[in-house]
């Protein structure tokens, strides 16, 4: 039986528009794309143009300061659009797909001949190994170095995430094969984080060590796993990959070309009929969330569509792309409208972590909630609030003032190693000051490469 952490801090938002369990496979659309802006960290260098002939798997970028990582093709089709926004950069390169897909040959090592060189090889040759993030910093894993450890999370706890034991209930030979693969990158351990009490395809995968995690959101998230597993200090170096990304890693060593395929969640109070779509990776978001009727809107009202969850995501138009590290896609009313003398009413229907309105009698029900802010940013005021839903042994506000302030020695002191943006999402979300945590986070972890590397 695995270890069991329990965790209490933290806070599970409960939201209308849980995905049910009914897949829907999705024919090709019109287009796919990979975004630059996807990867943390990376200049593209352009490897093919408007009008090229790619295979699934041809390569399309290289990152400029590492040129043997690739950013290869979800689709075979013709290069239809490199769309360039402000200085010329890069935001997308578009790929109008052929009605029979063609993929780029490669080949793989089996898992008893398979080691550290060639796994990398083809890794980076096929163009899957960005799907590896390195902690700390969360960017993009360096191939020339090797970390202590591998941690996968096996759930998603945030609003209405994907559940993963439906969505690769049929990937157990992928994830054993990614698995035995990702155990040839590192000398130590494979950790696969689960959620406790959860049973399906997750507790027969071999070769990884399991631990179970008991508690609210952020559970689900790989940073918070490793702090209670192995936290990273100053000089250790940890990867993680994502789980539907450890079966595409697999399904690739077992058949030797890039298939994309993945499952995603389309949920939102917004839809009316939420559930999973099977895709390619870089379909257009519109083109998920019009398989469903979207609830009718009030004049001057609209929707938000999110490619990923409401703490993390990104908002994007309907033409926009699905993210490469999205599972879920999420649509939400937008909240462009004022309440009049909206902080005097009793608010029956709105949620809150304090007792100012009544949801705390209600712990079970779920809300509809939009993107309205409810205020404008203020001042930081010192309640410990933030210390109550972070569970990792750091101080989140001492942390932040520091990034702010630019004081290198303090935020290695005080854990700048073990976060990224999306341990401080629950943070900013009930953060009274209204301020942007993700992005000071992003900021000082940007600072610390620009410094230290």
């Amino acid at each position: 039986m695995s270890q069991v952490i329990k965790l209490k801090k933290g806070l599970d938002i409960r939201l209308q528009g849980e995905a049910r369990r009914e897949l829907t496979r999705l024919p090709l659309v019109h287009a796919y794309a990979l975004k630059p802006d996807d990867f943390k960290g990376v200049i593209p260098k352009m490897l093919v143009r408007v009008d090229d002939v790619v295979k699934a798997g041809t390569p399309l970028f290289y990152d400029k300061y590492r040129p043997q990582v690739l950013f290869t093709s979800p689709v075979s089709g013709k290069v239809t659009a490199i769309n360039r926004g402000d200085k010329r950069k890069i935001l997308d390169v578009v790929i109008a797909p052929t009605a029979e897909q063609v993929y780029e040959p490669f080949e793989v090592p089996t898992e008893e001949s398979a080691d550290k060189e060639n796994v990398t090889s083809a890794l980076l040759s096929s163009g899957l190994w960005p799907m590896i993030v390195q902690r700390p910093y969360g960017i993009i894993a360096d191939p020339g170095q090797t970390p202590k450890a591998v941690f996968v999370s096996g759930f998603d706890s945030a609003p209405l995430a994907p559940d993963m034991n439906y969505v690769l209930e049929k990937e157990l030979d992928n994830l054993n094969t990614g698995f035995a693969m990702l155990s040839k990158l590192t000398p130590g351990k494979v950790y696969l984080g689960l959620k406790a009490g959860a049973s399906g395809v997750l507790d027969r995968v071999k070769g990884v060590e399991v631990r179970a995690f008991d508690g609210p959101h952020p559970a689900g998230n790989v940073g918070v796993q490793i702090h209670h597993i192995d936290p990273i200090n100053k000089g250790d170096l940890v990867w993680t990959v994502d789980i539907q990304h450890v079966a595409m890693i697999g399904r690739f060593f077992r058949t030797g070309r890039v298939d994309m395929s993945k499952i995603v969640a389309l949920t939102g109070s917004e839809t009316t009929d939420p559930r999973y779509f099977s895709v390619l990776s870089g379909i257009p978001v519109g083109s998920i969330a019009r398989q469903v009727e979207i609830r009718p809107q009030r004049a001057g009202d609209r929707v938000r569509l999110i490619s990923g969850n409401v703490l993390t995501g990104k908002k994007v138009e309907p033409d926009g792309y699905l993210g490469f590290y999205s599972n879920q896609v999420t649509v939400i009313p937008e909240g462009n409208k004022y309440e009049f003398l909206g902080w005097g009413m009793p608010r029956l229907d709105k949620f809150s972590v304090s007792k100012s309105y009544f949801s705390w009698l209600t712990p079970r029900k779920r809300y509809n909630l939009d993107t309205n802010m409810n205020g404008g940013v203020r001042a930081y005021v010192v309640t410990g609030l933030y210390d109550k839903y972070l569970p990792m042994d750091i101080y989140p506000l001492y942390l932040l003032k520091a990034i702010l302030a630019g004081d290198i020695d303090k935020m290695e002191n005080l854990g700048i190693y073990e976060v990224v943006e999306e341990d401080f999402a629950l943070c900013e979300f009930v953060d009274p000051s209204k301020t942007e945590m993700q992005d000071i986070v992003r900021r000082g972890i940007e600072l610390m490469i620009k410094e230290l590397n």
